[in-house]
């Protein structure tokens, strides 16, 4: 077991092996299988169909292994797709990774609308249910947080101090209240009034500050910012039921201490009024997921990303929602969600925000191609392609419902998609921003993210890192590889939803994760 760049990995003198003991295809029409266990030169894997595999290079566990030859220039298939092309010749038994294998642009026949599949629902009397918090307008939570949120980093150190002031002790007598916490950022000035920098910072903010999982939230300023508190209510139409809104500016209140003090006194007049909302029985069809992956691995498209693919399916069935983001990390796999689109519309959207994001990557002289990072190549992805198809397997197969902006409100049910970048809390921070109320974060290479008010539940692609990072890793997907039926593992992973969703503590929570991970996506020009 090492750290950095290096693949976790048990390494075995070279063998003779029965192939599916060693490697795994998945479509009939790939060029390369993934290796299961680490392989050196000269290992031989047994195939019933075929030649036996003589193993050219020291592979290691996720890595790509060349079934086939493939010339140099022709494309190279994954998942039954193009994952790149060959940069030099490849031989049956090569090691398939940077060295021979590169992106290209090539047509995608974006097909829209071809592959949707009607949903059979689950009828509302045979629902599961879980204990959440019912809002006056309808909204159901799976938390009941007051937020501290800061218009401008200028005040970050001051909402802290107010959230934090309020122990577990403190917070005793208030029971149905799961804390006070502070979502500062670092941003907040030195932009143009409505710029785009400042629309999603406001959007993002009034977007967390009517979030389901807040029962009740105050905003603190320095005072002369660009991004100011009465605009941000005014946009949003944020006045309380009282039409008195919650916030403080420093300036105004005669500085730091002065502003602690106010807000600690604020707060404490809204815990009263937040705890009286309790937990009660409510339908699954209330929860909206967001599915998130990060450091994946090559295991990551396998298992963890399948399973949660097929939870997202089961929560659509049962009346809810499910959320994929990332626009990066979709890209070369759109064409696998334009084909779910349930019109035309919906499809070609998603078609113009990879285009969009095209033209940033081209004016920031960056490629998206950038994306896998060094951890996702050790771990045997080679390419933003390969990283892409597998990261939509955490969609499903589900109609695609809607697209959305970066924070904007989901406003469908079922499967829709949230434009963000791919960067875990920027992304993450939209996904709940636009309405997510729980979090499935998958891994391969292992994280500690959380987020709050959404409950973040950390899902791994093997079994090495659950039983590596036994503190961080909520579910443990590599068990699929050992036989464990994707089915039931799927099941066993929409339990532990529901249960979280329920009040359960998340591992992140546990360990009290989720402050920190507020990042509102910043396009960059500041002045």
């Amino acid at each position: 077991m090492t750290t950095g760049n290096v693949q976790l990995m048990d390494v075995s003198p070279s063998s003779d092996l029965p192939f599916d003991e060693a490697a795994i295809r998945l479509n009939p029409i790939d060029q390369v299988a993934i290796a299961k266990v680490s392989l050196s030169p000269g290992s031989v894997l047994r195939r019933s169909d075929a030649a036996p595999l003589v193993i050219k290079q020291f592979i290691p566990s996720g890595h790509k292994i060349a079934l086939e030859a493939v010339a140099q220039g022709q494309p190279i298939r994954r998942y039954g797709q193009i994952i790149g092309f060959a940069t030099r010749s490849v031989e049956v038994g090569d090691h398939v990774h940077t060295h021979n294998l590169a992106v290209e642009d090539f047509a995608r026949d974006y097909g829209f609308c071809e592959d949707v599949q009607s949903v059979k629902y689950v009828p509302e009397s045979q629902r599961r249910t879980f204990m959440g918090y019912l809002r006056p307008d309808g909204r159901v939570a799976t938390r009941n947080y007051i937020a501290i949120l800061s218009s401008v980093n200028c005040s970050a150190h001051t909402i802290k101090e107010i959230a934090h002031y309020f122990t577990p002790e403190r917070l005793a007598a208030y029971p149905n209240v799961d804390g006070v916490i502070a979502l500062p950022h670092t941003a907040g000035c030195g932009s143009r009034i409505g710029g785009a920098d400042y629309v999603i910072l406001q959007r993002t903010i009034a977007g967390m500050a009517r979030h389901a999982n807040v029962g009740g939230y105050m905003m603190v300023g320095l005072g002369c910012e660009t991004n100011q508190i009465r605009d941000i209510i005014d946009n949003y139409a944020l006045e309380d039921s009282n039409g008195a809104p919650n916030y403080l500016n420093i300036q105004d209140e005669g500085g730091l201490r002065k502003t602690v003090n106010a807000g600690i006194a604020a707060v404490e007049k809204l815990l009263p009024v937040v705890n009286q909302t309790p937990r009660t029985v409510q339908p699954v069809s209330e929860i909206v997921l967001g599915l998130k992956c990060g450091g994946s691995d090559g295991w990551s498209g396998v298992t963890a990303n399948p399973v949660l693919g097929l939870v997202a399916d089961e929560l659509v069935r049962q009346g809810g929602s499910a959320v994929l983001a990332e626009t990066p990390e979709i890209y070369g796999a759109e064409h696998l969600l334009t084909r779910r689109a349930i019109n035309r519309e919906v499809g070609e959207k998603l078609v113009e925000k990879v285009h969009w994001w095209e033209r940033h990557a081209a004016k920031h002289e960056i490629e998206i191609d950038n994306n896998p990072s060094v951890g996702n190549k050790a771990g045997g992805l080679t390419t933003i392609l390969e990283k892409s198809l597998g990261a939509v397997a955490k969609s499903g197969s589900s109609p695609l419902m809607g697209v959305f902006d970066y924070a904007e409100p989901v406003t469908v049910r079922g499967f829709s998609f949230v434009d963000t970048p791919g960067y875990d809390p920027v992304c993450v921070t939209g996904q709940v921003a636009s309405g997510c109320n729980v979090v499935v974060f998958t891994t391969g290479r292992g994280s500690v993210f959380g987020f709050k008010p959404a409950p973040s539940i950390k899902v791994t692609s093997n079994s090495r890192i659950f039983n590596y990072m036994p503190e961080d890793m909520d579910y443990n997907a590599g068990k699929v590889l050992e036989g464990t039926d994707i089915q039931a593992a799927a099941a066993e992973l929409l339990d532990l939803v529901i249960d979280v969703a329920s009040g359960k503590q998340s591992l992140s929570e546990a360990q009290g994760v989720g402050e920190s991970e507020f990042t509102p996506w910043n396009l960059g020009g500041t002045l």
